[in-house]
């Protein structure tokens, strides 16, 4: 009677093994960690610096701009008090959160209901006004300056509502692209199911669809936000230095003077505040960002 042997492992088990072994040793986790420290120190280095240069005084910070507030170059909140005395700040950040949230508004709104129907609506002018929308993007803002201001002036849209709609013509292009790709990855069958139950197509968008369009909605959000709060060449073209709507990226650039007359410490005092705001905005809203590209424009 031959005995009955046992069978021998396969060779993919090892060479799994020592792929496994390979993918986390030591030397490879510590490259990561350095690659990863290297970038945190390279995107937070600006910040820090604003921010440490933000309590010195006016002598420290052109003699020794890298180093810490201590001892008699600390002025505490000094810089803050002078910056806040000199920029009308509570009025310009009142204006940024109006034309922000706004334009924001209308951007997430008209977008996603515009991606939708050229999306659903199969027909030769709905792929070129989608191929328009996507052709935008390309385009630099440089290039329509000078008609942007002109038109913008004949129309009289020289204030936070006309503002609001140049934001919306700049930042359609990248948001109806990202609503298009996900209401593609939808499936048909949806919104027939509701026609059949008795929803219009109004109520099959917005009870059925937009519900669907979350995760892009609110990457969009993100991103625009982001975008229409930093922005300082269309609001100071459209709105103007000496305007009484100015938003914070605009007074920060008053600070900045004229004929050498600067004080760069209440410059970097009114600078601390305001990222203060979009930082907040940001670490809250960052976890749906990849989620929201990964469902929207990857699918498209």
């Amino acid at each position: 009677m031959s005995e009955v042997k046992a069978p021998a492992p396969l060779p993919s088990t090892g060479m799994k093994m020592k792929e496994d072994k390979k993918g986390t040793s030591p030397v490879t986790k510590a490259l990561l960690y350095v690659i990863l420290i290297a970038l945190t120190c390279i995107f937070l280095g600006p910040i820090l610096f604003v921010v440490m240069n933000s309590f010195k005084s006016k002598f420290e910070l052109s003699n020794s701009p890298f180093s810490i507030p201590l001892g008699d170059s600390f002025v505490g909140l000094q810089n803050y008090v002078t910056g806040l005395h000199l920029s009308n700040f509570f009025s310009s950040i009142l204006w940024s959160f109006v034309i922000t949230i706004g334009s924001v508004a209308i951007i997430v709104m008209l977008c996603a209901m515009t991606a939708y129907y050229i999306t659903r609506v199969k027909s030769w002018w709905t792929s070129a006004l989608y191929y328009i929308f996507v052709f935008s993007m390309v385009i630099p803002f440089q290039m329509v300056m000078f008609p942007t201001v002109q038109v913008s002036s004949l129309l009289r849209l020289d204030n936070p509502l006309g503002l609001m709609v140049l934001y919306l013509g700049f930042g359609a292009g990248l948001s109806v692209f990202m609503f298009a790709g996900f209401v593609k990855s939808i499936p048909i069958d949806i919104e027939e199911a509701a026609t059949i139950d008795g929803c219009n197509p109004l109520q099959t968008y917005f009870r059925v669809v937009l519900p669907m369009l979350k995760p892009t909605a609110i990457t969009v959000a993100i991103l625009n936000t982001m975008w229409v709060w930093n922005d300082f060449l269309l609001p100071n073209l459209v709105l103007g230095p000496g305007s009484s709507y100015r938003t914070i990226p605009i007074v920060v650039q008053f600070l900045l003077g004229s004929n050498g007359n600067r004080d760069m410490g209440a410059l970097m005092a009114m600078l601390v505040l305001a990222i203060i705001p979009i930082v907040i905005f940001y670490i809250l809203m960052q976890k749906y960002i990849i989620e929201g590209v990964a469902a929207g424009a990857v699918k498209g």
